[in-house]
């Protein structure tokens, strides 16, 4: 390394852009995707990257990394999938919060390896929300640790955060500014990081395990209400008196409720609110009161278990609480209670229930009115409604879009808009798993392979292409296509060799390799906490990998530090994932500090210890 590389303009012009990149991140006086693109057009008009390679970075492999693993996502996020799993945990814990945790956490974690964190976090959201609404835990308590899992399981593989994608593209970019004699810097592997994020992983579960979910329950606040936006379930238990889990319901011979109508059936006292009814292939949500029950009907019913099971054996019928064959038609993704206003100009007004046959008509159960502070639940389809009534819905949430475009009512819940289609969910886990199979042999590259699985689930109808369009974040692809060329400009100018030379003046004499690591970790993440991981990357690896070559090191070792360091941000909100939930879970910025601060400082210390340990390994087995 020499020492004594002159600073020429360009390696000041480059400077500059990095100086204003960071500024203008840290201060957010300019939104980061238009930072980007004056930083690539700068690059572009002043000649440091030749015109021809300028837009480069759109067709990189991170950028269609990043792509795929977003549609993909959206795939399995269209099914249900994740709302089959939550209720699967649910069922696992029995009741036990601690397993509940941790089981959550993990599964987060194992996601994330194939996604891109902030889609994880979107996708878990709602299953954090369920999740809190049936054990009863705050949001609080749930979200930190699923996101600290989420950031850690995204080094279990190289397309699970977006530095360790972009890491590749950075190392082929190094090779053409290494000595002469200097062996290529060889690309990683899909799962070269594995042991790593194993290793992450778990520290952060036994972490949360024994000392975390602690320090969150002596510094949870005090407004409950305000931490759990989503407890949808306990919000109309409260409200309504509309409490219990869902069950099915067999008819058999005996019972007496063979040839009577919904309508009758409902009627029957102590009778649970009846959802749904399948009879023969006719599988209805919301059934009209006039169809009649036959030996062999299945009811859909919703109510307290004790309720449930009384109603059940009086009326000689066959209780079952796993839904094996309404469970598509009850998915969360699907449907679901909700609450919608009646506005002065409905034709609903001075109208009933069974007058609009909002049933037959809309596939809408009625279950309860709130008028002026008062909940009418007895007799609620012969209720005439009111201007400024509250009414309380049961519907498939499609239903429900078609039906609210009429403006007579206006749906004040928050529900999926998008068609859900649980029925491709077999279809959705294949294409997955078997994308992941090809990864794994490495016959095809990572972009490829991703593609490979996205093509798939739109010819077998699992997305629409629109619904894939709309399911990338494009500011996000934005950024990093216009910032990557920075990081060629570091490499190409001499920035990058510049820096490290008068960095390692000021080194100690004989400091270890492992120390010169630790510190490159420390000031990546510190980077990090003021800009985006993607912005520290870009900025970090070159001065990494020359650091690495002047002082004996491995550059890819150090290289790899750096992109697993940039994700190291568990407390500020350029780390999307804790931007994403210090709203809904209302931590305090202090907060975060007290419980994520020490994990980040193990975090430094597992990556380090574990690359040292591969490399000892990889130099012993050659």
């Amino acid at each position: 390394m020499d020492t004594g590389l002159t600073l020429t303009s360009d390696m000041l012009l480059v400077l500059g852009l990095v100086g204003f990149t960071m500024l203008m991140f840290l201060f957010e006086r300019i939104r980061a995707d238009v930072v980007a693109l004056i930083v690539l057009v700068i690059l572009g008009l002043t000649g440091l990257i030749p015109p021809e390679e300028i837009f480069g970075g759109f067709s990189g492999n991170a950028v269609i990394s990043i792509i795929a693993t977003s549609i993909l996502g959206a795939g399995l996020e269209r099914t249900g999938a994740l709302n089959r799993l939550a209720t699967w945990l649910l069922r696992r814990s029995n009741g036990n919060e601690q397993r509940l945790l941790v089981m959550t956490s993990f599964f987060a974690g194992l996601n994330s390896s194939f996604m891109q964190n902030p889609s994880v976090m979107t996708m878990y959201m709602p299953v954090a929300s369920r999740i809190a609404s049936r054990a009863r835990l705050t949001m609080q308590r749930l979200l930190l640790p699923i996101a600290a899992a989420i950031v850690m399981g995204g080094a279990l593989t190289m397309v699970g955060n977006s530095p360790l994608i972009l890491l590749n593209d950075l190392l082929i970019s190094a090779n053409n500014s290494l000595p002469s004699g200097l062996a290529t810097i060889e690309p990683l592997r899909m799962f070269a990081p594995l042991p790593i994020g194993v290793a992450l992983l778990l520290v952060s579960l036994l972490y949360f395990r024994l000392y975390g979910d602690k320090k969150l329950v002596a510094e949870e606040t005090h407004s409950t209400d305000g931490v759990m936006p989503g407890r949808i379930e306990s919000y109309f238990a409260k409200t309504y008196g509309i409490e219990g889990d869902v069950f099915e319901l067999t008819v058999t011979t005996e019972s007496p409720l063979v040839g009577m109508t919904v309508r009758e059936v409902e009627g029957v006292h102590g009778a649970p609110l009846l959802l749904a009814l399948k009879t023969g292939n006719d599988t209805r949500l919301s059934p009209p009161g006039d169809i009649r029950i036959w030996v062999g009907s299945i009811l859909g019913v919703m109510g307290p278990r004790q309720q449930v099971t009384d109603f059940a054996q009086n009326q000689f019928l066959s209780l079952s609480s796993r839904l094996r064959h309404l469970g598509d038609l009850f998915n969360p993704s699907r449907a679901g209670i909700s609450e919608a206003v009646i506005p002065p100009t409905s034709s609903f007004i001075g109208k009933t229930s069974r007058q609009l046959r909002l049933r037959q008509q809309a596939g809408i159960s009625l279950l309860a009115i709130n008028r002026d502070k008062q909940v009418i639940r007895d007799d609620v389809r012969n209720t005439s409604m009111r201007a400024g009534d509250m009414l309380v819905f049961h519907s498939i949430w499609q239903d429900l879009a078609r039906a609210a475009k009429s403006r007579d009512f206006v749906v004040v819940t928050d529900y999926p808009k998008g068609e859900q289609r649980p029925h491709k969910f077999k279809i959705a886990m294949a294409i997955f798993a078997i994308t992941i199979l090809i990864a794994l042999t490495s016959k095809l590259s990572v972009p490829l392979t991703l593609m490979t699985g996205v093509a798939c689930m739109l010819l077998t109808g699992v997305l629409r292409m629109d619904e894939a369009y709309a399911a990338i974040s494009w500011k996000t692809v934005f950024m990093m296509a216009c910032l990557i060329p920075l990081g060629w400009a570091m490499d190409s100018s001499g920035t990058a060799a510049w820096i490290t030379g008068h960095t390692i003046e000021q080194l100690p004499d004989g400091m270890p390799i492992w120390g010169l690591q630790i510190a490159i970790a420390l000031l990546t993440t510190a980077v990090s906490l003021a800009i985006s991981h993607v912005g520290a990357t870009i900025v970090m690896v070159p001065f990494a990998v020359n650091l690495a070559i002047a002082t004996g090191g491995s550059p890819t070792s150090f290289a790899l530090i750096v992109a697993l360091s940039a994700s190291n941000n568990l407390i500020t909100s350029s780390n999307p994932v804790i931007s994403m939930i210090t709203g809904p879970a209302d931590y305090q910025p202090r907060q975060l500090l007290r419980v994520s601060g020490p994990l980040m400082l193990i975090y430094i210390i597992v990556i380090v210890t574990m690359i040292n340990l591969l490399t000892w390994i990889g130099a012993r087995a050659s």
